[in-house]
C-alpha cells in the first residue's frame, strides 16, 4: 500500500507542469503595494525639527523580460504615492512621489509552482507637489529628487501556466534634501520597506 502511495505521488508530481520561466518571455504584474518608511526620517532646520513620513498604498504595475532561463529585467511603476510628513506628531506638510525601479532578478525553482526570486536594482524617486502645513502653512515646501540603490524579495505562485499570484518585498535606499522658501533646511532619509501583493500574467 505505502508502495503503491509513493509511486502514485511521484506520477502526480512528474504530471505537474514545470512553470519556469524561458528567455524572451514576458510578465505582467497588477497589484497594491505600501510604502512604509523607516522611522526617525531625520531633523531639519538645524536640528530643531525632527521629521517622521507617514506610509501610503497606491496600485502598481510590473513588467519583466526574461534575458536569460529564470533571469529577468524588471521595471516597477505605480499610481503617485503621497505622504503625511510629521513633527512631533504635528502635520508639517505632505507630499507625492513616485519611485520606479529598475531591477535584474533570479527566479528560483523552488517546486513546479512555487518560485521565489531575488532581485537587486536601481531607483529613481521624483517628489513633487509639496504643501506645507500646520505651523508652516504660507511657506513653500520642496522635498528633491533621489537616485538610490534596491533591493528585492518574493515568490510566485504559479495556479496555471500562464498567471500567479506574487507576494514581495522592497528595500529602497531615498534620500532627499527639503526645502524650504527657497532655502535647504536638511535631509530625509526614508528607506521605505515596500510589501506589496500582484497577480502576474506570463506572455
Amino acid at each position: 500500500m505505502k508502495h503503491h502511495l509513493l509511486t502514485a505521488a511521484a506520477l502526480a508530481l512528474l504530471a505537474s507542469p514545470v512553470l519556469a520561466q524561458s528567455q524572451g518571455e514576458w510578465t505582467l504584474g497588477l497589484g497594491l503595494a505600501n510604502v512604509n518608511p523607516k522611522s526617525d526620517n531625520g531633523v531639519l532646520a538645524a536640528g530643531t525639527v525632527p521629521t517622521d513620513i507617514g506610509d501610503s498604498t497606491r496600485p502598481t504595475v510590473t513588467v519583466e523580460y526574461f534575458i536569460r532561463d529564470n533571469l529577468g529585467v524588471e521595471l516597477l511603476a505605480a499610481l503617485p504615492f503621497k505622504h503625511s510628513i510629521k513633527s512631533n506628531g504635528t502635520e508639517i506638510g505632505t507630499v507625492k512621489q513616485l519611485p520606479p525601479v529598475i531591477s535584474l532578478q533570479y527566479h528560483f525553482d523552488a517546486t513546479p509552482q512555487l518560485k521565489p526570486f531575488v532581485g537587486v536594482g536601481v531607483n529613481f524617486t521624483g517628489f513633487w507637489d509639496g504643501d506645507a502645513r500646520g505651523p508652516l502653512s504660507g511657506s513653500e515646501l520642496r522635498v528633491k529628487n533621489s537616485w538610490g540603490l534596491a533591493a528585492h524579495l518574493g515568490a510566485d505562485y504559479w495556479i496555471n501556466e500562464k498567471s500567479a499570484i506574487r507576494a514581495d518585498f522592497r528595500w529602497i535606499d531615498i534620500g532627499a534634501d527639503v526645502e524650504l522658501n527657497g532655502a535647504r533646511i536638511g535631509k530625509v532619509e526614508v528607506d521605505p520597506v515596500v510589501a506589496g501583493i500582484s497577480y502576474v500574467m506570463k506572455f
